[in-house]
């Protein structure tokens, strides 16, 4: 059966380093669709994955993990004798930062001849990000095919920003990802990252600049303060909850998953925002992108 959600990107080992200035790492998976993905399978959404791992121990975890999550892994390639990206995640007083050992990755070398059209035309949502872009040449192009493909079959795209500026510089970043948007149906933008491409300040002027764009509906992060939620006709802001937060490895990429499971689930934006914005909260709780990840029936617990 096709899956009602595609998620496209590179996933990459990670290695979380859980006790502050030791060596100390912890094995995990990321990538931001690929925790897009997850999220969504835990929210109760059928989900698939596009893109490509390496063939090596790292490639082969995630292929394990997808498919333990209940997520399709038939449009995902494994080409021979390559290589999956990964990275480190170290804790300081400033929050976490994080470096990247992915040049050259089976995902990086995606092109637009591996892209499974049908998988991608039969879908529901196609979720994409800035990330799946900045990766390489082939990859960006490849993305943009995927969402001529989604929307030419009246597919809603969704599109995270998820700036990076070590991948890409700021104004090529912001040509490929602002034209991106305005091919968005859903714009999932942070705070942050919006701020340095849209050249807006506040979370309103960021939601107009979307919005004039021709997204139809906005879900603009606001970290601890929830998300701004925005349509043509109406726009609120959800808070979030409180919690003990560790580590927010990952918690944007919940936020997409969330939001998404919910709005194919409902229809309603607003009730999609809510949701996520308690989803997100609560992957703060552990360490690492995945391990954290809520499942449906804990978020709704903590929302009554």
């Amino acid at each position: 059966m096709p899956s009602d959600i595609l998620c496209f990107g590179e996933a990459l080992g990670e290695f979380n380093q859980t006790i502050p200035r030791e060596p100390t790492y912890l094995f995990g998976f990321g990538g931001d669709t690929s925790n897009c993905a997850i999220a969504a399978a835990r929210s109760g959404a059928s989900v698939g994955v596009i893109g490509a791992v390496g063939d090596d121990t790292f490639g082969r975890a995630f292929m394990d993990l997808w498919r333990a999550e209940g997520i399709d892994t038939g449009a995902m390639r494994m080409p021979p004798q390559s290589e999956t990206g990964i990275y480190f995640i170290t804790h300081g007083p400033d929050g976490h930062e994080f470096a990247y050992r992915r040049a050259g990755s089976a995902a990086a070398r995606f092109t637009s001849a591996d892209l499974p059209v049908t998988a991608i035309r039969a879908a529901k949502i196609l979720h994409v990000s800035g990330i799946s872009q900045a990766i390489s040449p082939s990859a960006s192009a490849a993305v943009r095919l995927a969402i001529a493909e989604a929307r030419a079959a009246g597919v809603t795209v969704s599109y995270d920003t998820n700036l990076r500026l070590r991948l890409w510089p700021l104004e090529r970043a912001r040509e490929v990802t602002n034209e991106a948007m305005r091919l968005a149906d859903i714009a999932l933008p942070g705070l942050d990252d919006a701020r340095q491409l849209t050249g807006r300040d506040t979370p309103d002027a960021i939601a107009d600049f979307y919005l004039d764009g021709g997204s139809k509906i906005v879900a603009l992060t606001l970290g601890k303060d929830g998300a701004l939620i925005a349509t043509a006709e109406e726009r609120r802001i959800i808070p979030s909850i409180p919690v003990g937060a560790v580590d927010a490895t990952g918690a944007g990429d919940c936020f997409d998953g969330a939001f998404l499971a919910e709005w194919l689930a409902t229809g309603d934006p607003f009730r999609a925002g809510r949701y996520a914005c308690a989803a997100a909260a609560l992957s703060t709780r552990g360490y690492g992108a995945v391990a954290p990840l809520p499942r449906r029936d804990e978020v709704l617990a903590v929302l009554g």
